[in-house]
């Protein structure tokens, strides 16, 4: 089969170097191998979110695992959470509280758009929350929420700060430390860049404090005291990790480090300005309000007359992979991600399928416009 250009919103494109270290043959998981990697790899998550104290975890499943062990293991009995919804995967987290009978509130902001810090005040002014969780960048919207402005107000209150991370965290900045977030939850297969199949979770010293504080909580797998010990010592088992996946997600935590964490920001700033300015060029506008643009995936409306279904087909035959659109925007947009490691070469290829897919419906534009916009802001 012809390989495809996968850009949609994770799991994003993965370096030859993950996919060696993937292939790898597997190895024991208390062997040698899992003893030297898993801590190294735990070291380099909490360099990316710039975490000196906590700890972090890397467990098998995908982000919706981590959304439900960072509420389980902070939330305690008769303590009410505030979810800040800036679309599809905020309304997530109201799922994950109602399935376990947890008090919430959860703000929604219109799709495009996110809660404003003053919204938030007024909201913590009227209610008392131990808990407050935002998703990061929301997958649907392509909305990013102004996360240091929400951490500046939540900083001197006793309140915790969840951060859903999956479609920012080594793409965009997130201070742990700095900013007193006490939980950062991901996944691997977005901005890292590895296959999908790992949940990533940093919980500062406070969160620790208050899940060792809670006693027995209603999880088993997703009890985070279970699996302290292994990371603490991967020689000690309680439940079989994924070996090849974490042996790869350490290959890419060093491929993110290499880069340089500021680096890797700018890129994924140039990188978006660059589709960005080429969608605008070929007659695309965005779904998302401007103030809120997140730098890894845009939503993109189509020109009048472009067919959703047929659009995305053909497309995928010029071998460039997008997502639909969620919920209400099925049909309406596509879903385009630009993280992880993508370089300049895969955004020129990827323009290059946008122009071959309008000109095989009969969009007029003008030839190489795309092409042209993205390299005056890459340089190649």
């Amino acid at each position: 089969m012809k390989e495809k250009l996968l850009l949609i919103p994770g799991p994003s494109p993965v370096h030859p170097r993950i996919i060696h270290s993937l292939a790898q043959p597997t190895v024991s998981h208390v062997g040698p191998e899992m003893v030297e990697e898993l801590p190294k790899a735990l070291a380099n998550l909490k360099k990316v979110v710039f975490c000196e104290r906590g700890e972090a975890f890397i467990i098998a499943g995908a982000g919706t695992l981590g959304m439900e062990m960072a509420l389980l293991n902070t939330v305690g009995p008769g303590e009410k959470t505030l979810i800040l919804s800036q679309g599809y995967f905020g309304s997530r987290m109201g799922e994950i509280c109602r399935a376990f009978g947890l008090d919430h509130v959860v703000m929604e902001s219109p799709w495009g758009r996110a809660v404003t810090p003053e919204e938030l005040e007024k909201q913590l002014a009227a209610d008392e929350f131990r808990v407050v969780v935002s998703t990061h960048v929301d997958t649907a919207t392509g909305a990013c929420a102004p996360v240091r402005a929400y951490a500046d107000i939540l900083k001197d209150r006793d309140i915790l700060f969840i951060l859903d991370g999956v479609c920012a965290t080594g793409g965009i900045e997130e201070r742990m430390d700095d900013w007193r977030i006490d939980v950062i939850l991901t996944a691997a297969q977005k901005c890292f860049g590895a296959p999908p199949g790992l949940a990533l979770l940093v919980l500062s010293e406070r969160a620790m404090e208050k899940r060792k504080g809670m006693g027995a909580i209603p999880a088993y797998y997703s009890d985070l005291l279970r699996w302290l010990p292994v990371m603490k010592d991967p020689a000690r088992y309680f439940s079989t990790p994924c070996v090849n996946e974490i042996r790869a997600f350490y290959e890419s935590t060093r491929i993110v480090l290499e880069e340089g964490l500021e680096q890797r920001f700018l890129r994924h700033e140039r990188a978006a300005r660059a589709i960005r300015a080429a969608l605008e060029a070929l007659g695309f506008g965005l779904f998302t309000d401007k103030t809120y643009l997140a730098d890894t995936l845009s939503v993109v409306n189509y020109p009048p007359g472009v067919e959703d279904q047929a659009f995305r087909k053909i497309l995928f035959e010029k071998g460039v992979v997008v997502a639909g659109g969620l919920a209400n925007t099925a049909g309406r947009v596509f879903r385009m991600g630009h993280m992880g490691n993508l370089s300049p070469s895969q955004i020129a290829f990827a323009v290059e399928g946008l122009e071959q897919t309008l000109k095989a419906i009969g969009v007029r534009f003008e030839s190489g416009a795309g092409r042209a916009a993205a390299k005056a802001i890459l340089g190649v």
